[in-house]
């Protein structure tokens, strides 16, 4: 059994809609505009003392298989999407402890207009926000805001390490004490203690200071995706806590030495930043009943792997409905959107057909296979922690409803909290210093 405690958290996939059509989702066809559920949802992980909740976004609808955006409106694939800010702040306003962390795109926003906006949800948590620090893949998301199409991809990387280097002088354009709000002096704010950045790099300019006032973090929590070569030497310079989906123990164990290798490189303490591994646990009261569970989730991902592949090809802006399903995906496909995901698909491949390849890829399974009773499933996390080494577990469930949510409070959580794997309260008031708590 693992000796230590591990962190846990929420990968939230954008909006509640998009378990329309599965049992215990209610209405959720026709209330999804109103948030009711996911701030039931905060006030949920909150009690079970996750670290955080990502809100996943995504900035266009999909038209990414056979070249049409009907696949993805009829079923829900990632539309409709409501803007992350909004919906964080309001979770923000429902709970005290738990990490709130929207997605952002360094596409679609001016470092200037972000930096204030994270600010401000920091402020307005009492210290618990972060920002999910995307670079974007699609081109139909980069026309959205009149580009042409996205820039390549490890030039994206280079891009937003000038944009990180940006917000970061912005939020440090106020330094500690600015605030003073002394009555009896008339001073509210010290102006020696509030800097322009003037800054003019390759990509961005600005001048500064920010004008929304210091954030209670002094720098919000960042959090990020980094799954290729470039993405990993971006996450190890400025993440403080990382998104990964790879497969297996040794690859997951692999994956954390190579960003703790760029966070040295990077003058970085790897302590510092928290590596947790996406996983969908299956539960059941009985172990039956589990993969019973665990059987139909399979069969019905084989019923819908035009849909799945049309996710993939979201993400990868691949057209995999102009290729033979029956026939392997051809060697000179490549992607400048996910690259992590065309390389897990074609590992898994191994000559077989797309669709052969897809009725496994991704079925059930994240970066590793958990299925069983709370006890069962509970024990199995502590032993692959301790055989990685860190850091924790990133939850995320496609089909999330209330049952499933109750499942995971009440039911994997205290027996993970009885093997003294995960927390039984927060350590203290701010998001950062609860990441770095253990």
């Amino acid at each position: 059994m693992a000796t230590k405690s591990f962190h846990m958290a929420w990968f939230l996939q954008g909006s509640s809609v998009q378990a329309w059509g599965e049992p215990w989702t209610g209405h959720i066809g026709t209330t999804w505009m109103q948030p009711d559920f996911f701030l039931d949802m905060a006030r949920s992980l909150e009690r079970a003392c996750f670290d955080y909740i990502l809100l996943e976004d995504s900035s266009y609808v999909g038209e990414s298989f056979g070249g049409s955006t009907e696949i993805y409106l009829k079923n829900g694939i990632a539309v409709p999407r409501q803007d992350p800010s909004v919906v964080a702040a309001l979770m923000t306003q429902v709970t005290e402890r738990i990490g709130i962390v929207p997605t952002f795109g360094t596409y679609a926003y001016h470092p200037y207009l972000l930096a204030r906006l994270v600010a401000t949800l920091d402020q307005v948590s009492g210290g618990r926000a972060g920002w999910n620090c995307v670079t974007g893949s699609s081109d139909f998301a980069a026309m959205n805001f009149g580009m042409d199409g996205m820039p390549e991809h490890d030039l994206r990387y280079d891009m937003a390490d000038e944009y990180m280097e940006v917000c970061r002088g912005l939020w440090g354009s106020w330094e500690p004490g600015a605030m003073v709000a002394d009555r009896a002096s008339g001073v509210l704010v010290d102006h020696t203690k509030v800097h322009a950045v003037n800054y003019e790099g390759q990509h961005y300019q600005t001048r500064g200071p920010l004008n929304s006032g210091p954030s209670p973090q002094g720098q919000p929590v960042i959090a990020q995706a980094g799954g290729s070569a470039r993405g990993r030497r971006f996450a190890g310079a400025h993440a403080d806590t990382i998104v990964v989906n790879t497969k297996g123990i040794e690859a997951m164990r692999d994956y954390r030495e190579d960003v703790h290798r760029h966070m040295i490189a990077a003058g970085r303490d790897p302590s510092t930043c928290k590596i947790l591994y996406l996983i969908n646990p299956i539960l059941g009261d009985t172990m039956a009943e589990a993969e019973a569970r665990r059987d139909r989730r399979a069969a019905l991902a084989m019923e819908q792997i035009d849909q799945r592949l049309a996710h993939l090809g979201k993400v990868t802006n691949i057209d995999f409905g102009k290729f033979d399903m029956d026939k392997p995906l051809p060697d000179d496909v490549t992607t400048n959107g996910h690259q992590l995901n065309l390389e897990q698909f074609r590992a898994m491949a191994k000559g077989r057909s797309i669709r052969e390849t897809m009725a496994s890829f991704n079925a059930v399974d994240y970066s590793i296979g958990l299925c069983g009773t709370c006890d069962v499933v509970a024990e199995r996390m502590g032993e692959v922690m301790e055989q990685v080494g860190g850091d924790g577990y990133l939850f995320t469930m496609p089909n999330l409803n209330r049952r499933t949510l109750a499942e995971i409070e009440d039911g994997l959580v205290p027996a993970l909290q009885d093997r003294g794997l995960v927390r039984t309260k927060y350590e203290h008031e701010m998001f950062r210093d609860n990441l770095l708590a253990f």
